[in-house]
């Protein structure tokens, strides 16, 4: 078994120059995606947000499945290269760009929400997945819990020599207090 680092190396960057919701870009690794589309179980009949989407690689999986994807991104830099990369791949026209804060975002018409954000900043998200996701709608995050929450699922993969953990969570199950 490959040895275990944590993710420790989070704590170099510069968090406290950040305001409360911006997250440093750590790309999703290309070997997740699959896993991470195969959890969520993302099909034709979904829309498939990823909050804080960086290069779109997530979404525009997601697109290539089938589902409709909103990329949202506050970086416009990162959005753009998102929109070159979706019409690369021929997706572009199954995805709606938001260059925008994902909190000024309405969200009801997700089905799969995807965050590769820290644990404060799903902290923070939980008032308002709590306030505008439906009954049923699956969401999917990296490395980091949503405090508060029960995960129906957890996997855990090794990506070079780092242990990566996909948390599952089901609104209405997972956001039920015990």
């Amino acid at each position: 078994m490959p040895p275990r680092v944590t993710l420790g190396w989070l704590a170099l960057l510069p968090i406290s120059r950040l305001d409360s919701y911006d997250v440093p870009w750590v790309p999703t690794r290309r070997e997740l995606l699959k896993h991470v589309m195969r959890i969520a179980r993302v099909g034709p009949d979904d829309v498939f947000y990823d909050l804080g989407c960086g290069d779109g690689r997530v979404v525009i999986e997601a697109a290539k499945r089938g589902a409709k994807g909103v990329c949202i991104e506050i970086r416009e830099d990162l959005i753009k290269e998102a929109m070159r990369r979706a019409r690369e791949e021929g997706v572009y026209e199954r995805i709606k760009f938001i260059h925008d804060s994902f909190m000024n975002v309405d969200l009801r018409d997700a089905t799969v929400v995807y965050m590769y954000l820290l644990t404060r900043v799903n902290s923070a998200l939980r008032p308002k997945l709590e306030r505008e996701l439906r009954i049923g709608t699956r969401v999917v995050t990296l490395d980091f819990e949503i405090p508060g929450w029960r995960p129906v699922h957890v996997e855990k993969h090794y990506t070079g020599s780092l242990e990566r953990t996909i948390y599952l969570y089901i609104k209405g199950v997972s956001d039920l207090r015990a």
